[in-house]
């Protein structure tokens, strides 16, 4: 009677802990930042934590996205030329990192473009290309110059009525690092953040072995621009590194046989033509990459690769429209081409 009676317990008890034990689940997406984000958190994915890591994603967007009504970000620009506003010290942190892109780019990364997106209106019922006297006009308002930042009233203030603010080259990017942050302070080592294409591999990768030649590492795709969504032209392996590209395929419109995409030149008002189709960058922080994508597709290669290598630990692949591919040396050994399509140039 002893015996039965212990199984029982043995029983009894490992029910008690199933039942207490966090219940698992897979994948989550929600849509946030005018996108579809993707987090995985593998062994830790209880709802609670997924919670948790919407939930900052949300209450970033509501300070840094231009499209929501009211956000600090908003506000900021329904002030422009009349008043500075005190808004939360993200905006300003983005802001400022903006800034010195702005610098270093030599103003073909600006965050004041946002009159520019606004006249063009990719991805938007008002589509069209405007013409060139508008495109003039509106190049007027478009210099980061006039943006005043005052950090101990935390305050912006731009001087120009009808300038305005667009993070979109870069907010993400700074989203992703603070969603790396939060799951650090919880626990979790090992996750993976798509926020619309911005990747963070962190940790380690599931079922990794470190004796195979990929080691521990993630392996992440790199879009073909002239393929389908999810078809790849090459593999990159990271781990605990961003991975973001920008492209002609993201956000486009046709109009007389001629594609326009959504990364603008604030020099001419046009999308930018720097021969480039994508370019792709790794970095240690998701805010590098971020604006380095962007800013090195419309800086060109030469340029732009050098943008790059200035960055620690950042590396670009550069995918050109006659189907060639240039790599910088941040790139070397942890990229695989795969689409013969594509030559990689030495």
């Amino acid at each position: 009677m002893q015996k039965y009676r212990s199984i029982f317990l043995v029983i009894l008890t490992a029910l008690i802990i199933a039942a207490c034990a966090p219940v698992l689940h897979g994948p989550q997406s929600q849509i946030a930042l005018g996108t579809i984000c993707h987090i995985n958190l593998y062994e830790k994915g209880t709802q609670a934590n997924y919670d948790r890591v919407f939930a900052r994603i949300t209450e970033l967007e509501n300070i840094l996205s231009a499209n929501l009504e009211n956000s600090d970000l908003d506000r900021v620009n329904q002030n422009a030329g009349i008043e500075p506003v005190k808004v939360r010290p993200e905006l300003i942190f983005v802001l400022e990192r903006a800034l010195e892109y702005a610098e270093k780019s030599r103003g073909l990364f600006d965050p004041s473009i946002g009159p520019l997106i606004k006249l063009w209106g990719i991805n938007t019922d008002n589509v069209r290309v405007p013409g060139e006297d508008e495109i003039r006009q509106t190049l007027e308002l478009i210099d980061y110059h006039q943006i005043e930042i005052n950090r101990e009233e935390g305050t912006v203030f731009l001087t120009r009525p009808g300038m305005s603010l667009d993070l979109g080259a870069i907010a993400k990017g700074y989203i992703a690092d603070e969603v790396v942050l939060l799951l650090g302070s919880m626990g979790i080592e090992r996750c993976i953040i798509d926020l619309g294409g911005d990747i963070f591999a962190m940790g380690e990768r599931a079922g990794g072995n470190r004796a195979a030649p990929e080691g521990s590492y993630w392996r992440v795709g790199i879009q073909d621009p002239r393929g389908s969504q999810g078809e790849y032209l090459g593999i990159l392996s990271v781990a605990n590194y961003s991975v973001v590209s920008s492209g002609v395929y993201e956000r486009f419109f046709e109009a007389d046989g001629v594609n326009y995409h959504h990364l603008f030149s604030p020099e001419t008002g046009f999308p930018a033509d720097s021969g480039l189709l994508s370019v792709t960058v790794i970095s240690e922080r998701a805010i590098d990459a971020d604006a380095l994508s962007t800013a090195a597709f419309v800086m060109g290669w030469d340029r732009g690769s050098e943008l790059i290598a200035s960055i620690p630990g950042a590396g670009g692949i550069f995918v050109f429209e006659d189907h060639s591919i240039r790599i910088t040396p941040g790139i070397e050994g942890i990229f695989t081409l795969t689409n013969s399509v594509y030559r990689l140039m030495k």
